[in-house]
């Protein structure tokens, strides 16, 4: 059975320290010296659009895991239609590295890469990463996010950005859940700490509609937080091809889940398909 926090909050430190103390993230981390924390990160829009992550959780995140006397490095690649050299200034990210003496790497500049061999791929057979991706812990900090083409983009769909690859529009004719599903299997995150202050209904990745959700969801397994997360929002967890397909490969788990902390009754907010297929919240 796998733990899953979900906690309701207005947008604070507090929450995400309560979401994360009701998991077993300090066991996840322990064996580790540097972690990767790796936000959303795409364009520079601010938080409240529910496009990128919200800087007071990424906060709050590094906050954890300096408590642990860990190294925390916040990461991100180029792929997005700003760089993320310009989008960690803009969206306020870079102000809460720098004031908490972390630190932030574009790895897809960094000469040390290293390539990994997918087991019984379902769109690619290897991807580069950087080496320290396979060295580090990962904390995946996705916004709580609807996509078209994956129905989600949470926890899971986050990790396309440990990709060093520049260009990586052309990887998606391989199928987007076949690309997630290979690298999450491959190269999973160690835990995934989802900002749902904010969150973005629609098509994507950047139309939509923002949704104030106050929902932090954590778990140390990935796939669970985003089933978890799923559910919140009135979807299926199984109707999401790189979630199920990482449940049958023994990754994580769909149903087999104990919530802590709130219930998902208590964020529950159902987002309901328009004629234009895009997914926006009900409003009461």
């Amino acid at each position: 059975m796998s733990l899953v926090a979900v906690v309701k909050g207005e947008r604070g430190l507090e929450p995400v320290f309560r979401a994360m103390e009701l998991i077993p993230f300090k066991e996840a981390l322990e064996s580790y010296e540097t972690v990767l924390v790796k936000p959303n990160l795409i364009t520079s829009h601010t938080f409240e659009t529910g496009i990128t992550t919200d800087p007071i959780v990424l906060e709050a995140v590094i906050m954890k895991v300096k408590e642990l006397d860990k190294k925390a490095i916040v990461v991100e690649t180029e792929g997005g239609t700003t760089s993320p050299d310009v989008a960690i200034i803009e969206t306020g990210m870079m102000e809460v590295i720098e004031r908490l003496g972390s630190e932030y790497i574009n790895m897809g500049k960094l000469d040390d890469k290293i390539e990994l061999v997918v087991e019984n791929p379902r769109g690619i057979k290897k991807f580069k990463v950087a080496r320290i991706a396979v060295e580090s812990a990962i904390i995946s900090v996705p916004t709580m996010k609807t996509l078209h083409h994956t129905t989600i983009t949470m926890g899971l769909k986050n990790m396309f950005g440990m990709l060093t690859t520049r260009n990586k529009y052309p990887m998606h004719q391989h199928g987007t859940n076949n690309i997630i599903y290979d690298i999450c299997k491959t190269l999973p995150p160690t835990l995934s700490v989802i900002d749902g202050f904010y969150g973005k209904s629609g098509r994507g990745p950047w139309s939509g509609t923002p949704v104030k959700m106050d929902t932090i969801i954590a778990s140390v397994d990935p796939i669970a937080a985003d089933a978890t997360a799923a559910r919140c929002i009135g979807i299926d967890p199984y109707t999401i091809d790189h979630v199920r397909w990482l449940h049958e490969a023994g990754m994580g788990e769909i149903t087999d889940i104990e919530i802590v902390g709130d219930s998902i009754d208590d964020v529950y907010q159902k987002w309901e398909q328009n004629e234009e297929n895009e997914l926006t919240p009900i409003k009461s």
